[in-house]
C-alpha cells in the first residue's frame, strides 16, 4: 500500500467545517466571526511516551486527547487537526484500530482531520490542534497562565495521581491489586480532555494550565507567568486519586503498601493526567461549582494564591512540608 492509498483508507473524510481539507498543499480554516485561533502542537515517541505494545485504539484516543486538553486549558472550543505520522511499516490492522480511537474521540469533540503527513520511521505521532475562542469587546476570553490573582482559589479537577501510579506498576516500581492496576490503566492511556469544563470556566477562571508534567511542575508555570507565590495543600491533591479512594479497604489506610508521602508524589508530581490546574477568585466559589456541575467535571480546591513568591506545600494540620517533588522534563 503506498502513502496516499494509506491516507485515503484510513484517514480521508468528508470535511464538515473547513472550508478545505485534505487533498492540497494547505488546508484552508475559518474561525467563526469574532474569534480567535488557538493552536497547540504535541508530539508522542514510542518508547517515550507510550509502550511498543499499547493497544492501537488506545493510542490514536491518546494521541489527540493531550492536544485536546491544551485547548481545553485556554477555553478553546475544537474546530480541526492535522496528524503528521512516521511509521515503521504499513499494518493495517494496526492502522484501523488506531485511526478507530483516534475518530472516536475527534467525533465526540466535533474536531476534523484536515491534513498532515506521513512517512517511514521510528514509530512518531505528532497532532496539531486547532480551536476558537470568542473575543469581547476587545478581549479574548482565553484561558491563560498569567492571570492568578493574590488570594486566588486554586482548582484541580478530576482525579490526579492514577497515571503515575499505573506507570510505576507496568515498570514493576510497585505492585498493585489487578483492579486497582486497571482503574489507573485507563487513566494513563485514555485520559480525558476535560474541554467542556474549559468551557465553562471561561470568564470565571483567572488562570488555567492542563497537567502533563506534573502538578506541582506545571503549577509553577502559572506563578511564573503571574507573578504570584502558592500554597498548596498536600493531601487535598492525595484525595484525587482514585485508585487511592478505591483502595481504602485494607488495613493500611494508603494501600498497597504505600507511604504517605509516595501517594503525595504520586499526585503532585506523576504527571501524565490531562486535567486542569486553575484559579479563581474565591467570590466565584458557587459559579465554579455550578460551573463544573454542567461540565459534569468534579473539581476539588486544593491551595490558594498568595503574595509571597515561590510555592509552598502543607499537610493537613498546615505543617509545611519539604518540597522535594520533582515533575517530569524531557532534558532534566
Amino acid at each position: 500500500m503506498g502513502e496516499f492509498d494509506l491516507i485515503a483508507r484510513y484517514f480521508k473524510r468528508p470535511t464538515r467545517r473547513a472550508a478545505l481539507g485534505i487533498g492540497d498543499d494547505c488546508a484552508l480554516l475559518q474561525p467563526a466571526c469574532g474569534c480567535q485561533l488557538a493552536i497547540s502542537s504535541d508530539m508522542l515517541v514510542q518508547g517515550r511516551h507510550f509502550f511498543a505494545d499499547v493497544d492501537p485504539r488506545t493510542l490514536g484516543h491518546k494521541a489527540l486527547a493531550v492536544n485536546l486538553s491544551d485547548l481545553a486549558a485556554c477555553g478553546a472550543k475544537p474546530l480541526a487537526f492535522t496528524l503528521a505520522l512516521a511509521l515503521p511499516e504499513v499494518n493495517e490492522p494496526w492502522l484501523a484500530a488506531f485511526s478507530e480511537g483516534l475518530f472516536a474521540l475527534a467525533d465526540a469533540h466535533g474536531c476534523e482531520l484536515i491534513g498532515g503527513d506521513t512517512t517511514g520511521g521510528p514509530l512518531n505521532i505528532c497532532i496539531t490542534v486547532f480551536g476558537e475562542v470568542p473575543v469581547h469587546q476587545g478581549q479574548s476570553l482565553a484561558l491563560l497562565r498569567s492571570g492568578a490573582q493574590v488570594g486566588d482559589d486554586l482548582y484541580v479537577s478530576g482525579t490526579i495521581g492514577d497515571a503515575r501510579l499505573a506507570l510505576d506498576a507496568m515498570l514493576g516500581h510497585l505492585p498493585l491489586p489487578l483492579e486497582v492496576l486497571a482503574t489507573a490503566r485507563v487513566r494513563l492511556e485514555t485520559p480525558t480532555p476535560r474541554v467542556a469544563l474549559g468551557l465553562a470556566l471561561r470568564g470565571l477562571a483567572t488562570s488555567a494550565i492542563d497537567i502533563s508534567d506534573g502538578l506541582l511542575g506545571d503549577l509553577g508555570h502559572i506563578l511564573e507567568r503571574s507573578g504570584v507565590g502558592a500554597t498548596v495543600q498536600a493531601d487535598d491533591a492525595i484525595e484525587s486519586i482514585a485508585a487511592y479512594q478505591d483502595n481504602t479497604r485494607g488495613s493500611n489506610q494508603f494501600g498497597t503498601n504505600l507511604s504517605k508521602d509516595q501517594w503525595r508524589s504520586l499526585a503532585l508530581a506523576g504527571g501524565d493526567d490531562y486535567e486542569l490546574l486553575f484559579t479563581a477568585p474565591v467570590a466565584q466559589r458557587a459559579a465554579i461549582e455550578s460551573a463544573a456541575q454542567a461540565a459534569h467535571t468534579p473539581v476539588r480546591r486544593i491551595g490558594h494564591i498568595d503574595a509571597e513568591p515561590g510555592l509552598r506545600v502543607i499537610d493537613a494540620q498546615g505543617q509545611l512540608l519539604p518540597n522535594s517533588y520533582a515533575s517530569f522534563d524531557h532534558f532534566a
